[in-house]
């Protein structure tokens, strides 16, 4: 999949007759992703044209909330590797600035969808709205289709046991511990990934080594003690119990993700890893004795087995 920071930079040989576009956030790939995506792909063999998606970094939600934005359910490099194994061509995903939000709907349709990224056939969502103040809407790139040429497709949402499958709910689930619900909602297990990084040995003193994951996010959907399951490495995937935290016990202030991966003890610094989320078992709480932290560790792990054996049932 090629990435494109800056339309200067597109490879215009290759959408020399033009391409099928989306546009989105797609934090996460939940299932109403995935079935826009799936609508692309077709209509990209279909048509013989490329597949793009254009996105922004930083997204419009970070870049208008930049004291608390909401916490991404993926880094940058999940996302490109996630859209790159679905078969997208072409990933453009320029900087969303001061420039980026003044844009007006019909700048955008002219300027970027068809000068940029020649675009013969759009793919979007039914609550699909862009451009300056949001005031491009589905009816407007419909209008718009006929004097630029190209076709619009509209793709209903997706209802979950009566919730709209969106990149909110799927954050709020997350953040309830509601795992199963996430994963329903996401058509898999929650994951974050990472390269595995050294940390300060806390846990191998207190006998359970940890794997470090350095989550590069200013915020984390998820904080907690939980079931977890640990792909990446060799030998196939590993059960595990994760803490995502500030170790507070210890007076930590930078959230980190720790997995401690059952039955293992190997040198896996500098390894990337996928950390999948199966259920939450509780809460971060800081413990006045490290006698007290231990001993509900152990307690951890076994309720982590527990609920992994019954997730695997």
């Amino acid at each position: 999949m090629h990435l494109v920071r800056h339309l200067d930079d597109m490879p215009f040989d290759s959408l020399r007759r033009g391409s099928v576009v989306t546009i989105g956030a797609y934090d996460g790939l939940h299932l109403g992703h995935q079935q826009l995506l799936d609508r692309v792909i077709a209509a990209s063999k279909a048509r013989g044209l490329p597949a793009i998606v254009m996105s922004f970094e930083p997204t419009p939600k970070e870049f208008f909330g930049k004291d608390s934005p909401p916490a991404r359910l993926m880094r940058f490099r999940e996302k490109y590797d996630a859209l790159a194994s679905r078969g997208i061509d072409l990933f453009y995903c320029p900087r969303f600035d001061g420039q980026m939000r003044d844009i007006s709907a019909d700048d955008f349709l002219r300027r970027i969808m068809i000068h940029g990224l020649c675009a013969r056939h759009v793919v979007v969502g039914d609550d699909f709205q862009f451009a300056r103040r949001r005031e491009g809407t589905i009816e407007h790139l419909q209008r718009a289709s006929v004097a630029l040429k190209y076709d619009v497709e509209r793709v209903a949402s997706i209802v979950v046991d009566g919730v709209r499958v969106s990149s909110t709910a799927v954050r709020e689930a997350l953040w309830s511990g509601e795992m199963q619900q996430a994963s329903a909602l996401l058509g898999r297990a929650y994951s974050m990934s990472g390269k595995i990084v050294r940390g300060e040995n806390v846990g191998r003193s207190l006998g359970y080594p940890t794997a470090n994951v350095d989550l590069r996010r200013r915020q984390s959907p998820v904080m907690g003690i939980f079931a977890a399951r640990v792909r990446g490495l060799a030998g196939g995937t590993r059960d595990a119990v994760a803490s995502v935290g500030t170790r507070p016990t210890f007076d930590g202030t930078k959230p980190i993700l720790e997995v401690h991966i059952f039955d293992f003890d190997e040198d896996i610094y500098g390894e990337y890893i996928h950390v999948d989320f199966i259920a939450r078992l509780r809460g971060q709480e800081k413990y006045a004795r490290i006698e007290d932290l231990v001993a509900q560790m152990h307690r951890d792990a076994d309720n982590a087995k527990a609920a992994l054996a019954a997730a695997a049932a």
